[in-house]
């Protein structure tokens, strides 16, 4: 059996970020840059306010205070959108608004709250904006200037970027398409919940969590539902998957040494090439790698924790690298455990954990209950992935432990880590 981190490796070896496609901008958001983006002008176009106020000399206005205020007549005013027409000389000011071109001779912009907002004749009443409040031309970006480089996940300040250099439409990362597929003759979807209830089978659960974490991934899942419990139904099903041409298959449950396992099988049957089979972990040992013909296959265990946390661990770094990511796996975190915990095999354990600050300056960890690999509602609870090394069977309250934190805000990290 593998360890989880070579396991890791060799899933992302032959990874590459997925072939480039133009989207218009607003499609942008989530994907990742496939070229650099040069602005074709400079930004700010020319030297600006910062501020509602008034443009001056910074010179003419030193020692302003409330007892002895600097009075200036008021040369007019430029709105946003409106250009100066007349410098400012010694010991005068324009009135300006914030974004609107800072006119000739001023240096410095008072802020309207440090004067009595006069229109002929303003009494500054603090110095302390001397040469300040002003954008110089081009010190966000200069004409050929890179404003973005390739790389470049696409968030909501990026928009904005691409949108101030006129990029209506850029070149990103292609959307991995994920087959998603499972076997077991007592699954149904939902629209079969009358059997359900009748306790004659079971949600296919997987096949929702799955799509959901692709989804959230950035993949494009595609949702090709469960064989039965025959060699024959799984390759058929398998060869439907391939047929679709998707950059990736998942499938869950059958990889294990059950007789009615037959995943492998039906894998070998079509030729795949397979990598691996079993990691050393607990939930998600039963894991497979390998390849049919160019497409990558990971198969999960079919216990439902087991797949999620696996799909966390493996599939969700081989998603984001097709996107073009480079931080691709969950970041971790050290934490200090609120309660002990102990494990019963030499196996890296992923415990269902809430993390959260302490009074302290630190975080602490604890269950989110019974560690069960069918109890669904322990990863609905879960923040993170408590990491209880092999060689750690017993660790007590207080004691630290690594933990990968699962929620979207979290941010991702470059390099795996335990």
């Amino acid at each position: 059996m593998l360890e989880v981190g070579d396991a890791v490796a060799r899933i992302l070896e032959g990874v590459a970020p997925l072939a480039a496609e133009e989207v218009a901008l607003r499609d942008a958001v989530g994907r990742v840059l496939a070229a650099d983006v040069r602005s074709p002008i400079t930004l700010p176009h020319w030297t600006n306010s910062a501020m509602d106020g008034y443009a001056v000399r910074g010179a003419d206005i030193a020692g302003a205070s409330a007892d002895r205020p600097v009075v200036l007549p008021v040369l007019g005013t430029i709105a946003a959108g409106a250009f100066p027409t007349r410098p400012v000389g010694p010991m005068t000011a324009t009135r300006i608004m914030t974004g609107a071109p800072l006119p000739d001779g001023a240096d410095t912009v008072v802020r309207v709250e440090d004067t009595d907002g006069g229109l002929e004749r303003v009494r500054v009443l603090k110095d302390r904006d001397a040469g300040k409040n002003i954008r110089l031309r081009g010190e966000d970006l200069t004409e050929g200037a890179i404003a973005l480089p390739r790389g470049m996940p696409v968030g909501a300040a990026q928009v904005g970027i691409l949108a101030s250099v006129g990029a209506a439409a850029v070149r990103v990362h292609r959307r991995p398409r994920v087959a998603i597929l499972g076997s077991g003759d007592e699954l149904v979807d939902i629209d079969r919940f009358d059997e359900v209830r009748a306790g004659r089978k079971i949600v296919s659960s997987n096949s929702y969590t799955l799509e959901a974490l692709v989804r959230t991934s950035g993949g494009e899942p595609l949702v090709l539902g469960n064989s039965a419990d025959t060699l024959e139904a799984m390759r058929a099903l398998l060869e439907r998957a391939v047929a679709a041409a998707p950059d990736l298959i998942v499938t869950s449950a059958g990889v294990s040494v059950g007789e009615f396992d037959h995943t492998r099988a039906a894998l070998e049957a079509m030729g795949a090439r397979m990598r691996f089979w079993k990691v050393r972990m607990r939930p998600g040992a039963p894991l497979g790698f390998g390849h049919i013909g160019d497409i990558p296959w990971v198969g999960l265990p079919g216990n439902p924790v087991s797949a999620m946390v696996t799909f966390e661990l493996y599939v969700r770094p081989v998603v984001r690298r097709m996107l073009g990511h480079t931080r691709l796996h969950r970041r971790a975190v050290q934490v200090r455990l609120e309660e002990p915990v102990r494990i019963g095999a030499s196996l890296t354990h992923f415990f269902r954990a809430i993390v959260t600050p302490r009074a302290d300056g630190t975080l602490g960890a604890r269950l989110t209950g019974p560690q069960g690999s069918g109890i669904l509602t322990s990863m609905s609870l879960a923040n993170a992935l408590l990491v209880v090394p092999a060689d750690r069977p017993e660790v007590g309250t207080g004691e630290t432990l690594s933990a990968l934190l699962l929620t979207e805000d979290a941010g991702m990290a470059e390099g795996f880590a335990l």
